[in-house]
């Protein structure tokens, strides 16, 4: 039952923007949860979105509410995390 409602979530939030970012970022908080139990606070943070225009063109939405430096060193670093999971293999 609880995957044919994940699936009905998924296929709802497909066919929403709003939805399927709101699910994005419910998915991070649950992996957050998982990862660091309840005591953790959230510092800051940055979104990334690609978004597709109708027409097919695609364009990235950058949010970041910090300084300029902060959000390019935040970047940078998350960057070196991906370039490791994939040089390790994991993901």
């Amino acid at each position: 039952m609880a995957d044919a409602e994940q699936d009905d979530a998924g296929n709802r939030a497909a066919d929403n923007p709003r939805a399927k970012l709101m699910q994005e970022v419910a998915d991070q908080m649950d992996a957050i949860e998982t990862d660091f139990g309840d005591d953790y606070n959230i510092g800051r943070v940055i979104t990334i979105v690609e978004v597709i225009k109708p027409d097919g063109e695609v364009e990235l939405r950058l949010r970041a509410g910090q300084w300029p430096w902060v959000a390019l060193g935040m970047l940078r670093f998350a960057q070196m995390i991906v370039e490791s999971q994939i040089a390790g293999g994991s993901e």
